[in-house]
């Protein structure tokens, strides 16, 4: 019989690991997060050092009493959920529930699930860090008081069931900004002009297009068509002349391995995943997928980390690949080392493969599409980390006409590199111009003369990929927290994700708004971010998280008191429609409601006549209804305006059918 009992957060771990272990152990999962806080009040006692009231929770009841029954013979308890603060957290919960002082209790942690990572850690087990427990319990108490606080002060001035929260509030606010700079954003037309130019010589391969850049030593700036034509009509007096010829070499260094953030962003740029898509396959990855009949292992290491270090025995395994794989223009003298961002932890290593000479062929046939895809991009990245860097050759060309000065260039691949493996953008960048061979002093040929309209672009929307970087460059959250923000104000439907952008909604904005009037400081970027390294201070042992948690809840609450009797009662504010009610004549109005905007007899409460605004699409069931905008617990949706006759319902709007 086994004498020692495992747990772990899910089944798929517990599998793999079940496979590591003899049979003196036996390997159960908690299915996640077993204690929490209660979910239908605070349950933080503020006037007592904050101190939770923690609670089973009713769905994972079962759960715990099957493990304290798998407990009850056991000599000893090893936890071994993730090497993060939440998992820290877990096990914390976990041991005061099962360990009642007489059973071993330990903590085991590794950042990728492979026979020698896991029975290394077993050989090692530690005390639950306690410093790591408090950072998690004063996060998670934090986002409680702001979220129960400022969550019901919503409902009751805005909407039921909105939700507000320390970190997607900010995130919402980043959207809401950006697409305020859109709007104001004035478009500015200026024209260029490029020049079709030979060699004298009758070679068709002598042709190139060179770029006006400067007039009389200054930056060539063309307002509009008159002024474009101006220009060309004296360029056609003007002979071409090669003024001057650069050419330079430039290297390009490989990329480290991945960061969660850096991941996610490579991950929508190339793969087109999501950041919730990305995290949830990297999770199965890491958990472990089976290879072959009898073996199961994980495939990548934790997927939750900020740090670019990686292991000297992966560094060592991967240029002994790269090595008899590309030889030994491709193998550095020394390993490349890279160094992490200013703040970022050190308690992971990057994310890579567990074994990189695991090539992603060798095991298409036992992943889905998507894992095959992510593990790719995984393994690609890391091998070329540790690969020799690509080598270019540019020429640059100046080429005066009159008082006017062109450019042209071109780069050359003298030595491919990392790139052999790693694809970068800019290499698929098609019309790339060709040089013929120059000389100073030359003249040449003018073919043509190719004057081009343009205007000036707003910022771009916000994508998964762009949000990520934004928030990590600012310091807003953690790894583990980027996914399920954008997650939050998606599902809230705070924002919208349309064509990969995320776009704000009427609700996210009026949200953004009315937080941003009353509460500043929550809604601060700055301050978010300092709040951030305050919780890493805990984690570190530096900061005591009562003192963090004083400091933030009394101007907190005082913010609160005035909000109450200060901000705007959108509920109560009526908009006119322009529509008669039907049942008694008078006008309808728009006002807002738990499920968002809806139409309102202005005669209220005589008259109760309300109905839903319609898209002003048809239900595409043809029963004679529009769709309208419905929102739940899981977010936006749109139903059918004769249901329940009808019960037609998507997450997204059908497109508008003329008649």
């Amino acid at each position: 019989m086994a004498k020692n009992l495992v747990i772990v957060e899910s089944p798929a771990k517990a599998n793999t690991i079940n496979k590591f272990l003899g049979k003196d152990f036996v390997v159960e999962s908690s299915m996640g997060h077993l204690i929490d806080l209660p979910k239908k009040k605070l349950g933080v006692d503020v006037e007592n050092d904050f101190k939770p009231e923690y609670v089973v929770m009713p769905e994972r009841k079962k759960n715990l009493a099957a493990l304290k029954k798998e407990a009850k013979d056991k000599d000893c308890i090893y936890l071994a959920a993730d090497p993060d603060r939440e998992g820290e957290a877990i096990c914390w919960h976990i041991k005061n529930e099962l360990c009642d002082g007489k059973k071993k209790c330990y903590r085991v942690a590794f950042d990728e699930i492979t026979k020698d990572a896991v029975l290394n850690a077993f050989k090692h087990p530690r005390d639950i860090n306690i410093n790591l427990v408090n950072a998690q319990q004063a996060r998670r108490i934090l986002d409680r008081i702001v979220g129960y606080t400022l969550s019901p002060l919503l409902w009751k001035k805005v909407s039921r069931g909105l939700s507000a929260g320390r970190v997607q509030s900010v995130t919402v606010r980043l959207i809401v900004e950006r697409e305020k700079e859109i709007k104001r954003f004035k478009a500015q037309e200026y024209w260029e002009i490029e020049a079709e130019l030979k060699k004298k010589s009758d070679s068709p391969a002598d042709k190139f297009k060179a770029r006006l850049e400067k007039h009389r030593d200054k930056k060539a700036e063309i307002k509009n068509k008159e002024e474009a034509d101006g220009i060309v009509e004296q360029l056609k007096k003007e002979p071409f002349v090669v003024a001057d010829i650069k050419e330079s070499k430039k290297k390009k260094n490989p990329f480290p391995p991945f960061t969660t953030s850096k991941l996610q962003q490579d991950s929508f740029n190339k793969l087109r995943f999501s950041s919730a898509r990305t995290m949830q396959i990297a999770q199965t990855l890491y958990e472990g997928v089976e290879i072959g009949e009898e073996e199961r292992v994980g495939l990548i290491t934790y997927m939750r980390t900020d740090s670019v270090r990686v292991s000297k025995d992966a560094v060592q395994s991967a240029r002994e690949y790269i090595l008899k794989r590309f030889g030994k223009r491709y193998y550095p003298e020394t390993p490349n080392v890279y160094k992490s961002r200013k703040l970022a932890q050190e308690a992971h290593e990057a994310i890579r493969p567990t074994l990189p000479l695991r090539e992603p062929d060798t095991v298409k046939n036992h992943l889905t599409p998507d894992q095959f895809k992510l593990y790719s991009l995984i393994w690609n990245r890391f091998l070329a980390s540790q690969m020799s860097s690509a080598l270019y050759s540019q020429t640059t060309v100046d080429i005066k006409a009159g008082e006017f000065l062109f450019k042209a260039s071109a780069t050359m691949v003298l030595f491919d590199g990392f790139t052999v493996i790693y694809e970068l953008e800019e290499a698929k960048e098609k019309d790339r111009i060709n040089l013929p061979h120059l000389s100073a002093g030359e003249q040449l040929d003018l073919l043509d003369l190719l004057p081009s309209q343009h205007f000036t672009k707003p910022p771009p929307r916000y994508s998964d990929a762009s949000l990520v970087k934004a928030l990590e460059e600012l310091g807003i959250g953690r790894p583990s927290t980027y996914a399920p923000i954008i997650q939050t104000i998606t599902t809230r439907d705070y924002v919208r994700r349309i064509s990969g952008y995320f776009h704000p909604t009427e609700l996210g904005m009026i949200v953004t708004e009315l937080l941003m009037k009353h509460f500043p400081k929550i809604l601060d970027v700055k301050f978010t971010a300092e709040m951030e390294d305050e919780l890493d201070g805990i984690e570190e042992g530096e900061t005591d998280w009562l003192v963090v948690m004083k400091s933030f809840y009394s101007p907190f609450m005082h913010s609160v008191e005035e909000a109450k009797l200060n901000m705007k009662d959108v509920k109560k504010e009526v908009v006119p429609s322009g529509e008669t009610c039907e049942l008694c004549g008078k006008p309808m109005v728009i006002k807002w409601g738990r499920r968002g905007k809806f139409l309102s007899c202005s005669d209220y409460p005589r008259c109760k006549a309300a109905k839903s605004i319609t898209t002003g699409v048809k239900c595409p069931n043809e029963c004679g209804g529009e769709l309208v905008e419905r929102r739940s617990r899981l977010g936006l949706f749109y139903g059918c305006t004769t249901y329940p006759r009808c019960k037609y319902t998507s997450r997204k709007l059908p497109e508008k059918v003329e008649d």
